[in-house]
């Protein structure tokens, strides 16, 4: 044992040595605030050695209390001390609830979970898709705190918290629950990537509580286990930041426990060879926050400071958050939270979703906040309060709902929720989402498109899928297969299907991808065949057709909820081509009417729309539909063309929406409205001139004169003024008045003035005076008054009203002048003209006034002119010029003031800009007083340019120079300015020394001759300015060493370069004095900062030398100041230190097993600083040596190599071994080099099988292996060959066995290995081999040969055999023969254990050919009950079914239903033939003849064109062979008297030909006797020998006038029809009333099953007091079959010979498959005596068991069963005869522990002959004594074997190898196998009785609710109202029949009637309305 303290001071303590692992335990001392912290070493301790050191090392009085407890307060005991690993931390703590002083903390390893591997594939298969991430991110860390919540009674509260507020630290997001915590060990395995709660529960990572356990069954299993796959949570954090800290506090625990994981941690260990799976657990005192220190983490004060008011909870604070993750959540967070709403909708508002009107909230409470810097206030949102997520808008927009569910095999459970919403009139209810865009308005759908894009939606996917409640947002299913839109035929039209919305709830059964963004397998799982859908119905479910229920609750959601318009009246198909869009244009359909909302619109009819702009009054042209349509249909919209109204006014067609028609308008108030509106046009205009200067027609003015005002009234018809047009009831369009002034010219007539005038309710249309300046053009002018409307004088084809005025203008005199030509851009002496035009007051042009002088004058400038003319209307002004100063070349505007004295206007005032003169002199200056300048510096000059006024002047090449002796000659350019300035090029003197130089500089400008050159003297004079500097160092001595430029220095590696010093020179090459000022402007390269005291005393800073040779850094020391820049420079050379170490150096860090290291390894001496030091000699050669484990040295060489002066190692190989890295040591001398090479696995050369299914292998035919098959690439010895380049392929030995897998073939992984899934094995019976074989580089690898035995199903169903008499005949309405059905199995022969009530016969009737599959209406019956004599278990007879009572062809199947088995026979034709004939009847009943014996030959007809044949009872032709006659004749009753009898016209006997007879025509005689009024009765009567058939009678009446004849044909045709209801109405009601009473028998009969199989339920003790419900009732039946299937999946033993013949008819098969043995020891010994025979095949027959032998060669050993005799008497165990006492050891024959599956008696059988009379017992002294005591009594003692492995013969020997079992596994599963449990065999029952009980309940349930809707029906007020109407045709009839019975009219003939009534027998009882019936 070790102690170690973790202070820096750390002693260990040994007290003993121990070998074993190490297991270091952390104890923290925490009973005081100042305790410490220790290691110990605990491997070899128990818990009272482990207490003992504890007190000697921490000195803990005997005396004093305390305890240890983990880190979860766990107190330590003996055991729990056991369980401790190393890293474990305790505490040591007065007691047990004593809060932490201090902090401590405890490593903790979290090392990835297996699982990483197995499963690593999934998240790139399901990897998220790029969309939206982030909330799906977030969402996995609320699926944590919605599973941490679950067990919470109260409010569940989750909180996200969104802190990007800076003054508070770094952004993070902060995830707070109120969950149950997490435990120090259960914050370890939260630490685990992949690490699942379903993997908990092993031995490395078992937690302190149990594990888990799945939750019960709920509805929509919202369970809330939703977190469980140990990955996105991780994931997630890792996503949204780069670190996490985890805050948790578990129920009951006085301590918090703190996890930090990062990015940055990670990194560092891994860059640091460290454990990177490792860390430290954080435990402390509840809001303790002194550990937190970082001012990037001060929020985490605040939040831990809450934890003093939360009991139990986790906080999961995330930061480091990159910033567009940040800004996506700021910027995004409306559509984000809407997101998470979505995802945990029905977590939020409970099972129902978020029903607006309806609302139910959850106890689950999710908030997010947003907290950003201020002033930006924080945002709350509560996901419950969203709104807007699209659960929540199909739910609220739903008109009805179809609920379902669906179960797998698997155990999978979906509860599914289709939801309809219905089109309205003119629009789709489909929601749409608030990102997505909103449908097209009524208003944009006017160009014609409503006919197609008002429908819904096209093919969208219905369901959206939650996984235990959860939304899984990247999986949507579009349909299953009921549910799909069908392709042509549909009950609905197309778009119905694009109505439809749902929601799938499944459960855990179904796998979802780890970041739970899609389903793997739910879609696949619920299109199996094998999954059942049910219909969920208030609750309950029902076992129904779910199509056909999905096709009728479809059909009726769209009759009672969609509302469509049905056009009616095709006409024709039309192209449009104002459509805007091209594909819109064709095809139109045109309609004549439509029906709308009960109403009818037909073409021609007026109508007014609504929601137009206008609204439209016209009558219907046309309704129009798009789309190709050739009949009345039904549709969504359409579009309605209509002929305006007034047509006056309009004249014009318009189309708009069907929906825009306004329904509840009348004709008359639209007519109403049309003549109003007439009315009301505008007829006239009104005008009036308020200041009396009224205009006459062709008035003259002059130029000038005012014009109006004008006032201007529009009247209408009614002589009332108007302003706007009429239109009612919305915005009528205003009026306008239109003033236009038209000038008639040469070219025609011209408008002026336009003036347009608004209404005023004051002043009408007002025109205000036009002035002076209106009219001032000669010539002619019209002055037009126009009505305008939108910009035109016309409206409905005609004008609107106007007025016109016809005047003329003359000229006026002239008054004023202007300035036509004059430059406004002068310069100063320059002479320019002016010209002048003189214009009357209207700018009309006038010649010039005599003697002008004008007159011309400009402030502050001289202006002068030379002479004046004149011309016409100009006035000329020669030779203006002006002159003076002008301040800057700016052209400032100035003021020309113009004056000509005499005109009424004399003066004018024009801008003109004065611009300087051309160049006239240069001024040359300088800033300074003197001409002087130091050496080495430019000289600075101003240049002017000036004009003769002395201003500065500019233009083009105005270009000064400046010529200075032996410079080159500078210029500055003044063409822009005027001036510039002039800088010399640095003025130099050589030899100037102290002295100064006088040099002449001229100034000329080249381009202007006239302007003279301007000499100026410079003086030079010597420059101070640094000139040089110089680089020194001194040495001991003080000796100064001047350093060259860019000189080389040698120094040693690592040293310091000290002493260095500097100096500076002027021009003269005078030292200069150093100060701070110079010191400040000294720069050198390898120190950024210097210290200026010492530079200022001319000392620069040292330099270290590099550390590498190869490093020869560039030293530069610099002085720069405004006026020089000098510098220096040296070149430092580092040279190598002594040699101290071998550096080894590789080309290739890896070699191939079996290979040599490819490249050479070189070897160097360096130095301390790692710099090859050329030490090296040839004679080194010999002292290396080279060593390594498993080092191969006979190839290895060392050479010298001379170019690089260093040792060169070759022919490094390892001997073949274990791959991995291995260690090489160089030595030299007293150096050592290490090197590691990692030694890999050799080339690719065989496969192996790591894993797969048990052997030897055995598959049904048709279906797959459930374990797949591993393999792996190993090189030459074995070793794993990870060479990707290798693919491996799967094939059968035989090409008649077809093997399906996903992949065939396949590369190998990066771990060398592949894995196959094998699907489907289909083939031959018989056995066959996989084969796996790899491809390398065109080289075969071999691998393993899977053998396999191929068998056919024996409890497979594979086809019917049907047996009948077809010798038999079928009359209608007589049984159908009887038939015997077997099922077949897959191998031939018969199945026995098939339930009869899955076998059915449809019968249904072959209308024109045969159908594949039975219509709708097929009759279906049921297997009968076997009879006594009936003992046969294979035959299934169905008997006494009711045949058809039509005669015909008829088909006949049979099917078998067995789960997902649906098996059907051939169709069998049945000829339905007529029964015995009893009757004459015509093919239709004709009407009462009513004759009269009058001339006219109709008024006498009795009979018409009338057939009559024999018939049976059910109304078929019978008498298709019988010929004869008919005779007819009249009679009436006996009770009638003798009365006269009409006479008939046509022969008295009818010729009968195959059973028919016809009559053409059959009339009474003209003048005929007979009774007026009388009823007769005319006989159809067949004679002949044997003919006993009922005669046909028809009554007519007879009457002697024709007026009378034709009012009783009337009330006969009146009576007929009344008659015929009355009979149609008792038919009905007797179908009723008999449906009524079998409803009300099958409600009792289901009552009474129901209570037989509670009653049977209570007899096995099962609780049937809480089985009221169907709910309960499978709630049980789920636990059971859970239960169940938890026991059959428990492992067993089972025997592993394979018995490829076991179900063949011919086989009974192999002996170990035979029979099974309860317990193991028995198991054991039995198999092991007869070991030899375990894998005989017996056969039932020696010729079969002959087959087997030749088959195999004789290598299979056979036992045919018919050549097995054994004694049929059971004799009684030996000592029973011998009487003596009950001997010890349980004696028993060992044939009897066997218990046999199948075919008892022939089994008991084989074992009797192979066993014999073999005895087990317990021990081998209890079988020496039981046969000792059997041999004394003379009795034969058989063979006696022992639970305990031992064998005594029957010749008593005993011992040695051969009479002693092995163990049970050495036996390799040569076994029988061990049955199920007793509960296997009860639950099984129980399972079955259960579910009969809830089928029987559902029957029940289902019967009772059809008995009440059917009495409900028998109440319904529809009901009522037929019985009230045949009441009232009762009433009627009654009427008739006695106005006709008001005449004298015999009796005989209604007798007669009631007679053929009674003959046809009673009526036939009309089928139920359902489409197939079920006969028992």
């Amino acid at each position: 044992m070790s102690l170690e303290r973790t202070s820096d001071d750390a002693r260990l303590l040994a007290p003993f040595e121990e070998t074993r692992a190490q297991k270091r335990i952390s104890v923290y001392d925490r009973r005081s605030i100042d305790g410490e912290a220790i290691i110990v070493e605990t491997s070899g301790l128990d818990y009272n050695q482990f207490l003992r050191f504890i007190t000697e090392v921490l000195i803990i009085p005997s005396t004093e209390r305390f305890v240890l407890t983990t880190t979860d307060r766990t107190m330590l005991d003996f055991d729990k001390f056991q369980e401790l690993e190393d890293g474990n931390t305790l505490h040591l703590m007065q007691t047990e609830h004593q809060e932490l002083p201090a902090a401590t903390q405890e490593k903790i390893v979290f090392t990835p979970h297996y699982d990483t591997l197995v499963r690593s594939g999934m998240y790139e298969y399901y990897a998220s898709e790029g969309q939206m991430a982030l909330p799906y991110a977030l969402a996995e860390l609320i699926d944590n705190s919605i599973s941490a919540t679950a067990s919470s009674k109260g409010e569940r509260s989750i909180e996200l918290r969104l802190l990007f507020d800076d003054t508070l630290g770094k952004p993070a997001v902060v995830f707070v629950d109120n969950g149950s915590g997490m435990t120090s060990k259960q914050l370890n395995n939260w630490a685990v990537y992949r690490l699942s709660k379903f993997t908990r529960e092993d031995g490395k990572f078992r937690s302190d509580h149990q594990g888990y356990t799945r939750p019960e069954d709920v509805s929509r299993s919202i369970n809330s286990d939703i977190s469980c796959f140990g990955v996105g949570g991780k994931q997630a954090i890792f996503y949204i930041g780069n670190s996490t800290r985890m805050i948790t506090r578990p129920t009951g625990s006085p301590d918090v426990h703190e996890l930090i994981l990062s990015k940055e941690d990670f990194e560092s260990k891994a860059m640091n060879n460290e454990d990177i799976y490792s860390g430290f657990i954080h435990n402390r005192k509840v809001g303790d926050s002194s550990h937190v220190q970082k001012e990037s983490e001060c929020f985490l004060h605040n939040l831990i400071a809450e934890e003093t008011e939360k009991g139990s909870f986790t906080a999961v604070v995330i930061t480091g958050i990159p910033p567009e993750h940040a800004q996506s959540l700021k910027n995004d967070f409306d559509k984000w939270t809407r997101e998470l709403a979505h995802i945990y909708h029905y977590y939020i508002h409970g099972l129902n979703g978020n029903d607006l009107v309806h609302p139910l909230n959850s106890n689950i409470n999710i908030e997010v906040s947003l907290q950003e810097k201020p002033p930006r206030c924080p945002r709350v949102v509560n996901l419950r309060e969203v709104d807007n997520d699209m659960q929540t808008l199909y739910i609220n927009s739903a008109a009805d709902t179809f609920e379902f569910k669906a179960c797998t095999p698997s155990g999978g459970a979906v509860d599914g929720v289709l939801r309809y919403h219905p089109f309205l009139y003119d629009r789709e209810t489909y929601p749409q989402g608030p990102h997505t865009h909103p449908a097209p308005t009524e208003d944009e759908l006017e160009d014609g498109e409503s006919g197609a894009g008002s429908q819904a939606d096209g093919r969208r996917h219905i369901f959206e899928c939650f996984w235990n409640g959860r939304l899984i947002p990247y999986t949507t299913l579009s349909e299953f297969e009921w549910c799909k839109r069908p392709g042509k035929h549909s009950p609905v039209p197309l778009e119905c299907y694009s109505r439809l919305s749902g929601v799938l709830f499944a459960n855990d059964r179904f796998q979802v991808s780890t970041n739970k963004l899609t389903f793997i397998d739910l879609e696949l799982q619920l299109q199996k065949k094998d999954t059942i859908f049910t219909r969920i119905v208030n609750g309950q479910e029902q076992r129904v057709q779910i199509k056909r229920e999905f096709s009728q609750w479809l059909t009726g959601c769209h009759e009672r909820l969609d509302k469509q318009v049905h056009f009616v009246g095709f006409k024709k198909t039309i192209t449009r081509a104002e459509m805007q869009t091209k594909k819109m244009q064709y095809p139109w359909a045109t309609f004549s009417s439509i029906e709308w909302d009960n109403k009818t619109f037909k073409t021609g009819q007026l109508v007014k729309s609504l929601r137009t702009q206008p609204i439209l009054y016209g009558y219907i042209v046309q309704f129009l539909l798009y789309g190709d349509h050739d009949s009345d249909i039904y549709a969504t919209n359409g579009m309605v063309e209509i002929s305006l109204e007034p047509k006056e006014v309009y004249d014009e067609c318009r189309t708009f929406l069907i929906s825009k028609i306004d329904r509840t308008a009348t004709n008359a108030s639209i007519q109403k409205f049309i003549d109003t509106e007439m009315n009301k046009m505008p007829d006239k205009l009104q005008l009036v001139w308020p200041e009396g200067n009224a205009l006459s027609e062709n008035a003259v003015m002059h130029a000038g004169d005012r014009l109006g005002p004008l006032k201007v009234s529009i009247l209408n018809k009614k002589g009332e003024e108007i302003a706007r047009m009429p239109q009612s009831n919305q915005g009528a369009r205003k009026l306008v008045m239109e003033l236009r002034l038209v000038c008639h010219g040469p070219n025609g007539a011209q408008v002026i003035q336009t003036h347009t005038a608004q209404h005023s309710p004051k002043w009408s249309f007002w025109f205000k005076a036009m002035g002076t300046a209106t009219l001032t053009k000669l010539g002619q002018y019209t002055l037009e008054l126009n009505t305008m409307l939108n910009d035109t004088k016309m409206f409905g084809g005609k004008t609107l009203p106007s007025h016109q005025l016809n005047l003329t203008i003359t000229e006026g005199k002239a008054e004023r002048f202007v300035v036509e030509a004059f430059t406004s851009t002068l310069r100063v002496g320059v002479a320019n003209d002016m010209v002048l035009t003189l214009l009357d007051a209207f700018d009309h042009p006038a010649p010039a006034p005599p003697l002008l002088t004008p007159e011309l004058s400009c402030r502050n400038l001289i202006v002068s002119y030379e002479t004046t003319s004149s011309s016409g209307t100009q006035f000329t002004i020669h030779g203006v010029k002006v002159s003076g100063s002008v301040p800057n070349y700016h052209c400032k505007a100035r003021d020309l003031n113009v004056v000509l004295p005499g005109l009424e206007s004399s003066s004018q005032t024009i801008k003109i800009s004065l611009l300087p003169g051309y160049p006239h002199s240069l001024d040359v200056t300088s800033e300074k007083e003197t001409f002087t300048v130091e050496n080495g510096n430019p000289m600075t000059f101003n240049i002017k340019v000036l004009d003769e006024a002395g201003n500065i002047t500019a233009q083009p090449k105005l270009v000064v120079y400046c010529r200075v002796p032996q410079h080159t000659p500078i210029s500055v350019d003044c063409s822009t300015t005027g001036a510039g300035q002039l800088i010399t090029k640095p003025i130099t003197a050589r030899n100037l020394n102290e002295q100064q130089r006088v040099v002449k500089a001229k100034f000329d400008l080249p381009s202007q001759k006239q302007v003279s050159a301007v000499w100026k003297e410079l003086i030079v004079v010597p420059s101070t300015r640094v000139s040089r500097l110089e680089v020194y160092f001194q040495d001991a001595g003080g000796l100064d060493s001047v350093l060259r430029n860019e000189e080389q220095v040698e120094w040693k590696a690592g040293d310091l370069l000290e002493n260095l010093h500097y100096r500076l020179y002027d021009e003269g090459q005078r030292l200069l004095p150093l100060d701070q000022h110079t010191a400040r402007s000294m720069k050198v390269n390898w120190l950024a900062e210097v210290n200026l005291e010492d530079l200022a005393r001319g000392k620069l800073p040292y330099i270290q030398v590099p550390t590498q040779v190869t490093n020869k850094p560039f030293y530069q020391i610099s002085y720069k100041d405004q006026r020089a820049s000098v510098d220096a420079s040296f070149i430092l050379v580092p040279c190598p230190d002594v040699p101290s170490q071998l550096k080894v150096t590789l080309e290739h860090s890896s070699v191939t097993m079996g290979e040599v290291l490819p490249g050479d390894i070189h070897l160097q001496l360096l130095d301390q600083h790692g710099n090859v030091t050329q030490k090296l000699t040839p004679q080194c050669v010999d002292a290396i040596k080279v060593e390594g484990v498993e080092l191969d040295s006979t190839s290895l060489t060392v050479l010298w190599q001379e170019s690089s002066k260093d040792v060169v190692v070759r022919g490094v190989r390892f001997s073949p071994g274990k791959p991995g890295p291995r260690e090489l040591t160089f030595t030299l001398r007293t150096f050592t080099g290490l090197v590691k090479v990692t030694l890999t696995a050799g080339p690719p050369a065989a496969l192996q099988l790591l894993s797969g299914p048990q052997l030897p292998l055995q598959v049904f035919n048709g279906q797959g292996i459930p374990s797949p098959f591993l393999i792996q690439l190993c090189d030459a010895w074995g070793n794993p060959s990870p060479d990707k380049r290798v693919v491996v392929a799967l094939t059968s030995s035989s090409p008649s066995l077809e093997v399906k897998c996903p992949v065939m073939s396949k590369p190998v992984d990066r771990e060398g290995k592949a894995s196959f899934s094998v699907e489907r094995i289909a083939g031959p019976k018989g056995e066959f081999s996989l084969e796996f074989r790899g491809l390398f580089n065109q080289r075969p690898i071999p691998g393993p040969s899977i053998q396999l035995t191929v068998v056919l199903d024996p409890s497979k169903p594979a086809r019917l055999v049907v047996d009948y008499d077809t010798n038999t005949i079928c009359p209608a309405g007589e049984a159908l023969p009887v038939f015997s059905v077997s099922v077949l199995s897959e191998e031939g022969g018969p199945i026995r254990n098939v339930n009869p009530a899955a076998l059915s016969m449809m019968l249904w009737r072959i209308e024109t050919t045969s159908l594949p599959t039975p219509p709708s209406g097929a009759i279906q019956f049921k297997c009968s009950k076997p009879l006594e004599n009936e003992a046969d278990d294979f035959h299934f007879y169905f008997r006494d079914k009711p045949g058809a009572e039509q005669t015909g062809k008829y088909s006949l199947q049979f099917s078998l239903t067995s789960g997902r088995t649906i098996l059907k026979s051939k169709q069998y034709v049945l000829d339905v033939v007529a029964n015995e004939p009893i009757k004459l009847a015509p093919d239709s009943q004709p009407t009462t003849p009513i004759v009269s014996n009058v001339e006219a030959p109709d008024s006498r007809v009795l009979v018409k064109d009338l057939s009559l044949r024999i018939r049976d009872r059910f109304g078929n032709p019978a008498g298709l062979e019988v010929d004869g006659q008919v005779e007819v004749r009249v009679e009436l009753s006996p009770e009638d008297g003798d009365k006269e009898l009409p006479t008939l016209e046509a022969p008295s006997h009818l010729q009968l030909t195959k059973g028919t007879a016809h009559v053409s025509k059959l009339s009474i005689n003209r003048d005929s006797p007979g009774i007026n009024g009388a009823e007769y009765v005319l006989m159809f009567q067949i004679r002949g020998p044997g003919m006993t058939l009922a005669p046909y009678l028809l009554p007519f009446r007879f009457y002697n006038d024709a007026e009378n004849q034709k009012l009783m044909s009337e009330l006969a045709r009146k009576k007929d029809r009344l008659s015929g209801d009355l009979v149609k109405f008792r038919e009905y009601s007797k179908n009723l009333e008999d449906l009524r009473r079998e409803l009300t028998c099958k409600n009792q009969q289901a009552a009474k099953k129901v209570t037989e199989l509670k009653s049977e339920l209570s007899r096995r003790k099962v609780n049937v007091t809480q089985l009221k419900s169907d709910l309960e009732v499978r709630t049980a039946l789920s636990e059971k079959i859970a239960q169940f299937n938890r026991i059959s999946g428990e492992p067993r033993r089972t025997c592993a010979i394979a018995d490829p013949y076991r179900g063949d008819r011919d086989f009974l098969g192999k002996v170990g498959q035979l029979a099974l043995v309860e317990d193991d020891a028995s198991a054991r010994v039995i198999s092991w005596h007869i070991q030899g025979d375990m894998d005989c095949l017996v056969t039932v027959t020696t010729a079969a068991a002959r087959q087997v032998y030749d088959r195999t060669g004789g290598a299979q050993q056979v036992l045919p069963l018919d050549s097995i005799y054994v004694n049929p008497t059971d004799r009684p165990l030996p000592h029973l005869g011998c009487r003596t006492p009950t001997p010890p050891g349980n004696p028993v024959f060992a044939r009897d522990l066997l218990i046999y599956p199948n075919d008892t008696e022939s089994c008991k059988k084989v074992f009797k002959n192979l066993l014999g009379d073999t005895i087990l017992i317990d021990d081998l002294d209890a079988g020496n004594a039981y046969r000792k005591s059997v041999v004394q009594s003379n009795r034969s003692c058989p063979t006696i074997l022992t639970r305990r492995g031992e064998r005594i013969g029957a010749r008593g020997k005993f011992g040695g190898a051969q009479n002693r079992a092995p163990a049970l596994s050495a036996l390799q599963g040569r076994v029988f196998g061990a049955p199920h449990p007793a509960l296997y065999h009860t639950l099984s029952s129980d399972i079955g009785d259960l579910q009969g009980y809830l089928e029987a309940f559902e029957a029940s349930k289902k019967a009772k609710e059809e008995l009440n809707d059917h009495v409900q029906k028998l109440r319904s007020p529809e009901n009522m109202e037929i019985n009230q109407a045949m009441d009232e045709n009762k009433r009627k009839l009654t009427e008739i029949e006695s106005q006709l019975e008001r005449t004298p009219v015999s009796t005989s003939g209604r007798r007669a009637l009631r007679e053929e009534e009674e003959a046809a027998g009673p009526p036939q009882k009309r089928p139920r309305a359902s489409a197939q019936r079920t006969l028992q």
